[in-house]
């Protein structure tokens, strides 16, 4: 009987500690990536590639590419979307990078996340732009990939109209 008395309270310590940990762990907390805000690629016909991946796999393109619309964590209420969208083969929206794509990264607290990269030598490449759905800067990892941090105003963004795939 001691055992299991012992083994309980073992487990119920170990979940404190666990729950404590998860509650007060800054990477839970500040500036941070809290998922993907977009996936952006080039193509050499994009009308074309949306027709296909529309007729094909059921993606409702709008003018901007597709719109993926989902609730954040727990409350139902908050909307949050994910575009997903070829370019032109041409664009210079991607440069300095070569790559072929770029992924937009929707983040909390971009002026602080900005501060702390600019304190561990990492520049965006451009300033941020402001705009009635949330906030963009562009930034280059060490792979030479270029990245777009978004912290999205997602009432904003609903605001917009686009058509969204559920």
């Amino acid at each position: 009987m001691k055992k299991f008395l012992l083994l309980g309270l073992f487990c119920v310590a170990f979940l404190l500690g666990y729950s404590f940990n998860r509650l007060t762990n800054p990477v839970n907390k500040g500036p941070r990536v809290t998922g993907l805000g977009g996936i952006f690629f080039k193509a050499k016909d994009p009308k074309g590639l949306e027709a296909w991946y529309s007729k094909n796999l059921g993606i409702r393109v709008g003018d901007y590419g597709a719109n993926f619309e989902w609730h954040q964590g727990m409350d139902s209420t908050k909307k949050g979307f994910t575009v997903w969208a070829p370019f032109k083969e041409t664009t210079k929206y991607f440069q300095p990078s070569e790559k072929q794509f770029m992924i937009n990264y929707r983040v909390e607290g971009l002026t602080q996340l900005l501060a702390q990269m600019k304190a561990a030598g990492i520049l965006p490449t451009d300033s941020v732009e402001k705009t009635s759905y949330g906030d963009f800067v562009h930034l280059m990892d060490p792979e030479g990939n270029k990245i777009e941090l978004w912290e999205p105003n997602d009432v904003g963004y609903a605001k917009m109209g686009s058509n969204t795939t559920k």
